[in-house]
């Protein structure tokens, strides 16, 4: 698989890394026919979206927290939310709840 990059929007990125590290990770790369900056762009982009995963996991768990903070509150739009949500399940469990086929009409 080869990889293309614009030129013009390419930039360089340099660092050290010691010489051993460097001839078995150029090694490695090379039987799987692969350049170094192929697998070192991969890497970079797998780290990238680790990272905004995390961040975006982390906002859920807020946002989350948050939601369930306010349902506290009897009056908030979140309790009641919960209420009827908590209905709806009372009402499949008892069994009183329309099926799917019946919502069809």
């Amino acid at each position: 698989m080869t990889e293309s990059l614009d030129p013009a929007k390419a930039e360089s990125f340099n660092f050290r890394v010691d010489r051993q590290l460097k001839a078995a990770f150029t090694a490695a790369t090379a039987a799987d026919d692969r350049s170094a900056a192929q697998v070192l762009r991969q890497f970079m982009r797998i780290y990238v979206a680790r990272r905004e995963r995390r961040a975006f996991v982390a906002e859920a768990r807020r946002q989350s927290r948050a939601a369930a903070a306010a349902a506290l509150e009897p009056q908030s739009d979140e309790a009641a939310v919960m209420r009827e949500l908590e209905g709806d399940l009372d009402a499949l469990n008892s069994g009183h709840a329309a099926g799917p086929a019946e919502d069809c009409g």
